[in-house]
């Protein structure tokens, strides 16, 4: 069954556009799960007699939502409401604790877990010496059913004791903090790349679809690596928020 929009009243004083009103109300009721993922929308003409819009603000906030990738428009079906990506603030957080707080049900299986000598790259990053040893942990974190993203973490083994079982149930930096470890500062770097083949087949998506990739070093209030994260992630899912500002 289709439905309308509920709940709305176009403010037409309002500087902000109506095609804007509508879209932000729309993107409210699918991010909150009023409307889930597979709802089927009336049709422009419909929604836009409903609110007392023309056709093409109507058709511009459909627009907006699709490019946004919350709406799909499908051939004999309409338009139908997809996942909503993840929306990560950029700070100093577990994607973990980040899906929690949003209501997102994070779920992990751990690929491999195992204390091993650290490659060059990484004892670089976390300050090590000859002979140290890391934790290095691979991980695919859902998001209720949906495969999200690809984690690989390495932390220097003498800072603190991990477990396989517990990773599994909670978040790394959970357990770093429980270990009395103050997180402070990270340097962080985003980009993308195309997905191979085995990260496809982990991730639900087709051979060269588009990952957003994240590496970050985490320091404590000492100054001292405490982790070294390399991060894959869904693209048609996931998105990097940032807040700027000047000065």
């Amino acid at each position: 069954m289709a439905e309308g929009i509920p709940e709305l009243v176009v403010d037409r004083t309002s500087p902000v556009p109506l095609y804007f009103q509508v879209a932000q109300h729309l993107e409210q009721l699918i991010e909150s799960g009023a409307f889930p993922a597979g709802t089927r929308l009336d049709n422009e003409i419909q929604l836009a007699d409903q609110l007392g819009l023309s056709r093409p603000t109507m058709r511009r906030a459909i627009e907006y939502l699709v490019d946004r990738g919350l709406l799909v428009r499908k051939r004999g079906v309409g338009t139908q409401v997809v996942q909503p990506k993840v929306r990560r603030p950029v700070e100093l957080s577990s994607l973990y604790d980040d899906l929690s707080a949003a209501g997102k049900q994070p779920r992990t299986q751990i690929l491999s877990f195992e204390l091993q000598e650290p490659t060059e790259v990484v004892a670089e990053a976390l300050g090590l010496s000859d002979g140290d040893r890391v934790y290095a942990i691979r991980r695919l974190r859902f998001t209720g059913d949906e495969p999200l993203s690809i984690m690989s973490n390495y932390v220097p083994a003498g800072l603190v004791r991990l477990d396989e079982a517990a990773l599994e149930r909670t978040g790394l930096y959970a357990m770093i903090r429980a270990a009395g470890i103050n997180l402070k500062i990270a340097t962080q770097t985003i980009g993308g790349r195309a997905a191979r083949a085995a990260e496809a087949r982990l991730l639900a998506e087709h051979p060269g679809a588009p990952l957003l990739t994240m590496t970050r070093i985490a320091y404590d209030e000492t100054g001292r690596a405490v982790e070294y994260g390399s991060h894959l992630y869904r693209a048609s899912m996931y998105t990097f928020e940032l807040t700027l500002t000047t000065t």
